[in-house]
């Protein structure tokens, strides 16, 4: 008597319970494409020296400067329309603390991302925003307890 065959269903044919169907493996038609860089919108300054500065927000990240953390702010700044470099915008967490105990609340993270562009908007009409010299680390400024209250004030909060 001969053994009862389980069979399986694959793709539309019958194979018996041993039986395996190799496929080979196609490469794809479409290999994977890079990750495209975010889309960034370039916006423009007019500064009270006259400059029209080019800018854009690249990224923001936690950060430390002399063992006291804070959010570090980059823009992309182009003063010339040719060349384009980094600037850095350094949010102290001291000061950032500071402001939270004395008003009941911290601020939110759009909240600080304003404080750092309008501190970059001040850099700028101070003349402060420079290229880099080659091979230098980008020019920071920094918002800390002795700006922040202003910068707040500017931003109506």
């Amino acid at each position: 008597m001969e053994p009862e065959r389980e069979t399986l269903f694959h793709f539309g044919a019958t194979l018996a319970a041993n039986s395996y169907v190799d496929f080979h493996r196609r490469a794809f038609n479409n290999p994977p494409m890079p990750r495209p860089d975010a889309a960034r919108r370039v916006k423009s300054y007019s500064a009270t020296d006259g400059f029209v500065y080019q800018y854009y927000f690249f990224e923001g990240n936690r950060g430390q400067r002399g063992g006291n953390p804070g959010g570090e702010f980059t823009y992309v700044v182009s003063a010339d329309r040719r060349s384009a470099f980094p600037f850095k915008i350094f949010v102290a967490q001291s000061a950032l603390e500071a402001w939270a105990k004395q008003n009941g609340r911290p601020l939110s993270s759009s909240e600080e991302y304003a404080v750092a562009k309008m501190r970059l908007f001040q850099a700028f009409d101070e003349g402060a925003v420079q290229a880099p010299p080659e091979g230098k680390q980008p020019h920071e400024v920094v918002v800390d307890e002795s700006n922040l209250e202003n910068l707040l004030v500017q931003l109506g909060i």
